[in-house]
């Protein structure tokens, strides 16, 4: 790993803007007046810790433009809503679809801010009535507040799993929807999807992303055009933070991300796939 130990900064992600949007990408910035492919994820497309994501990788094998879009912490909402990325999607020889956890995004039971997705904001009158107990007040990440309420009660928290769960599909659906004709999905993880999620189990505990399930991308996977799953190897994962790059107070969170290694191994099966589709 590269360490750097003063802190802040340790990699420059070269944050860009594109467009209208509100949002900062991971730079260098690349032309979206040529042919190009976007890439739409969470950590793993960013590419947090990494000095090469798989985004830049593909796009050196390919030899077409890659545009990574990919937003730190994000759910499924900051990429389904920002309007400018809907326009990039729609205008891309195809998009790439990096798989993300459920738990961060709006729905019934409570609502998340609108550009960091893993941040809570206030909770419905339907959670509070469900769990009137709780001090929501004292919540500010979705992870902790599920933790929470799975402590307090594992019957009453199914109910919001199903919700979220059921969110997150029908928001996926769209947001594939509106994507290129030209469609890829992605999991990318240290596990295969399980069929079940098992119902004792702790969110703060699980393994990402959260709540979606085999059942779930095989409902998913008819509205895309291709779908590849990703496990990364023991090597891959033994390795551990080698070849990352952090600060001090980041070194607890880069141990929870895949490396470089894992990131190769993405980005020579999905390189494989786009060459067929661009």
């Amino acid at each position: 790993m590269t360490y750097d130990v003063l802190g802040a900064g340790a990699l420059d992600y070269m944050p860009c803007r594109y467009g209208h949007s509100k949002l900062l990408f991971r730079g260098p910035e690349r032309r979206l007046d040529a042919p190009y492919v976007s890439f739409l994820g969470g950590n793993a497309t960013y590419g947090k810790f990494i000095k090469a994501p798989f985004p830049a990788l593909v796009e050196s094998g390919l030899g077409v433009n890659c545009v990574n879009f990919g937003v730190a912490n994000a759910g499924v909402d900051v990429l389904l809503n920002d309007s400018f990325l809907t326009g990039a999607c729609a205008g891309a020889a195809a998009t790439v679809v990096q798989i993300v956890g459920a738990q961060n995004l709006s729905n019934r039971f409570y609502t998340v801010h609108p550009r960091r997705n893993d941040r809570f904001l206030t909770a419905s009158p339907l959670l509070t009535a469900i769990y009137p107990e709780v001090d929501f007040a004292e919540f500010h990440f979705t992870r902790h507040m599920l933790s929470s309420l799975y402590t307090v009660s594992r019957e009453r928290f199914a109910a919001v799993r199903n919700e979220v769960q059921t969110a997150w599909l029908a928001r996926m659906k769209l947001l594939l929807k509106n994507a290129s004709s030209e469609t890829v999905l992605v999991w990318f993880a240290d596990h295969a999807p399980l069929h079940q999620e098992p119902a004792g189990l702790d969110p703060a505990k699980a393994r990402s992303p959260l709540f979606v399930t085999r059942e779930m991308l095989e409902e998913l996977g008819p509205h895309a055009s291709r779908f590849v799953e990703v496990v990364a190897t023991p090597e891959a994962t033994s390795a551990g933070t080698e070849g990352m790059v952090f600060s001090q107070m980041e070194a607890m969170a880069a141990a929870e991300m895949l490396g470089p290694k894992a990131h190769g191994e993405l980005a020579m099966e999905l390189g494989a796939v786009l060459q067929e589709l661009v």
